[in-house]
């Protein structure tokens, strides 16, 4: 149900339903700690694909293997597939009509709420493990690779798991 959930509510694509996959997961049915969560959020947007389907077919594994990987994808896309063509159906035959063009734009504000109370959510737990200094650095960081250097996302994930995976055990977490 919390896939279901996630996928008639996740308006605005695989980003903005980030939030509501974390909420149910960790929060609602505490199928993963908020560690595990980020880990797995990390190596999916490593990935190719829509992230919100690649995170409820290893959720779904997780949980209920084969056939909890099957339910939580097909949860997950079933109600997109067919909100999306009832909605394109309605905004094409109302497309000119001034509502319809003020409800399509009041998304986008409302998901980017969601986007950054889940950032801060990120920074709060950079800030507990890691101490200020080294998660400023890291936003400051990686804020510099990506928008200003151009560095593709997945590899600024890659070289920052392969620096935890050789450094991560050598030095403990501030507190």
């Amino acid at each position: 149900m919390g896939f279901f959930r996630v996928g008639i509510f996740g308006f605005g694509g695989g980003p903005s339903s980030i939030p509501l996959v974390h909420k149910e997961v960790v929060e609602h049915y505490k199928w993963m700690s908020d560690e595990e969560f980020s880990d797995v959020l990390a190596l999916g947007n490593a990935m190719p694909g829509p992230i919100a389907t690649k995170m409820a077919g290893y959720i779904g594994y997780r949980v209920g293997g084969v056939l909890g990987m099957i339910n939580a994808v097909f949860a997950t896309t079933f109600p997109s597939v067919i909100a999306m063509i009832v909605m394109l159906m309605a905004l094409n035959a109302y497309r000119d009509v001034a509502w319809v063009n003020g409800m399509s734009q009041a998304v986008v504000p409302v998901v980017g709420v969601l986007l950054a109370v889940l950032t801060w959510d990120f920074v709060k737990k950079s800030k507990t493990a890691f101490g200020w200094g080294v998660a400023i650095a890291l936003i400051i960081g990686s804020f510099v690779l990506l928008e200003i250097a151009g560095l593709h996302p997945a590899i600024l994930i890659l070289g920052i798991l392969l620096y935890a995976l050789i450094f991560g055990g050598k030095r403990g977490a501030k507190k």
